[in-house]
């Protein structure tokens, strides 16, 4: 059954053993960690999108050291190509590289960048990352570790890019949306020229993440986030990514939030997963999600990005950082939902006049969408880069006829819709 709340500010978990061997990580800081990369099982950079902060561990993420940290530049995306060689990805036009394993980075101008949302690396030398969930759509890649860059202008494909994956230098996929719905974009030249292979053909929704299994290279899985009242879903290929069959994810326990928003994604097999979302507890499947039921009794919150190194080890990064093994009993900690945005509409139900207030407490991006009661998208209101901090109000004149509708919110920290109602 579809729960009408949308978020909860503070969900708080009892230290306590979990079948499914899931175990909450202590790193230097709390709030939403949006990545997570291990080179290996051992070695591995994590970003507090929350902080703007950087931390290395060393250990399979027994203990942190916090490394880098920035001013207001919310911390999107890490890859390494190797132990030295990394990339970091901001929701600003700042891109940082470092050279001795994130002990310092630097600033990386491309002209044309808004925003890195996704990255990805192809051997020692390949580069590739797109922007941005709030528009425009780009590509940019290096050929040589990052040293010269080039920029690929993508709005003839999509107006938004979230996530990049190459399976060889010419091989990739990219994904995140277009005026038609969430999109799969495949290119065989190395990002010269794009087909679109899957569109969910709902205007709003998002391709969000996408996973290539490790032992089948064949079979690719993607989130999709939705809009309120559609669930999300995952979309899943067999055949390389040329063909994608789509299943809802939504649990009917009770204890499950619903949640419209499924951003990360994780397979260990064809058919043993996880999904997750931007105000979900984490969910899981045994049958390649024609079901999925509460995982890890509601410990692992909010999940952004699953890297699953093989079938016993699989880290993801959300409320807080968390790891997977399969061969040992683990505990949880205390956890909380991080708080969204304060938003209200005033009056609700509403007359000819929409009328909206926004709290920001810090930099942020903002973009505002009407869908109607079915989901249906009706427009875009509002598109803008937040610079202070403070109240931001928003006033639309509503001529549409009565009934129920929903105002979408994708920013830096949530996706979320709020339902209203016109006399």
């Amino acid at each position: 059954m579809k729960n009408t709340t949308f978020f909860i500010l503070c969900f708080l978990i009892s230290s306590i053993s979990f079948a499914q061997n899931w175990n909450t990580l202590s790193l230097p800081s709390t709030g939403r960690y949006d990545d997570v990369f291990f080179i290996d099982e051992n070695i591995g950079w994590a970003i507090n999108s929350t902080n703007y902060e950087v931390s290395k561990s060393t250990d399979g993420g027994e203990t942190w050291n916090l490394q880098f940290s920035t001013v207001d530049e919310h911390l999107r995306n890490i890859v390494f190509l190797d132990h030295n060689r990394g990339f970091l990805g901001t929701l600003t036009s700042s891109f940082y590289k470092t050279s001795n394993g994130g002990q310092t980075w630097e600033l990386i101008n491309i002209p044309g960048v808004e925003a890195i949302c996704g990255l990805d690396v192809v051997g020692d030398s390949i580069v590739y990352g797109c922007g941005a969930y709030f528009e425009p759509a780009y590509i940019i890649k290096s050929s040589d570790g990052g040293d010269n860059w080039t920029f690929i202008d993508m709005s003839a494909y999509a107006t938004g890019l979230v996530e990049v994956l190459f399976i060889d230098e010419y091989t990739g996929f990219a994904c995140g949306k277009n005026e038609d719905g969430g999109i799969i974009l495949k290119t065989t030249d190395g990002g010269q020229v794009w087909t679109e292979i899957f569109n969910t053909g709902l205007p709003g929704e998002y391709v969000w993440k996408m996973q290539q299994l490790f032992s089948n290279q064949d079979v690719f899985f993607a989130s999709v986030q939705s809009i309120w009242p559609n669930y999300g879903k995952m979309i899943k290929s067999i055949d390389g990514g040329n063909t994608w069959v789509a299943k809802d994810i939504y649990s009917n326990d009770p204890s499950a939030l619903f949640d419209p928003s499924i951003q990360g994604i994780g397979f260990v097999s064809e058919n043993h997963g996880w999904a997750s979302g931007h105000y979900s507890t984490l969910l899981e499947t045994f049958d390649g999600g024609d079901t999925w039921e509460l995982a890890a009794n509601g410990s692992v919150i909010n999940v952004n990005r699953f890297q699953v190194i093989n079938e016993n080890l699989v880290f993801a990064s959300g409320t807080q950082l968390y790891k997977y093994t399969n061969n040992l009993g683990t505990e949880s900690h205390l956890g909380e939902l991080h708080k969204g945005l304060e938003i209200n509409i005033s009056p609700n139900p509403i007359d000819n006049q929409l009328n909206i207030s926004i709290i920001f407490e810090k930099k942020n991006h903002m973009v505002i969408t009407l869908f109607d009661g079915q989901g249906k998208k009706i427009r875009q209101l509002a598109r803008e880069t937040i610079l202070t901090e403070g109240e931001q109000v928003y006033s639309f004149d509503f001529p549409y006829p009565s009934g129920i509708y929903y105002v979408h919110f994708h920013s830096d920290v949530e996706a979320k819709s709020i339902k209203i109602v016109k006399d």
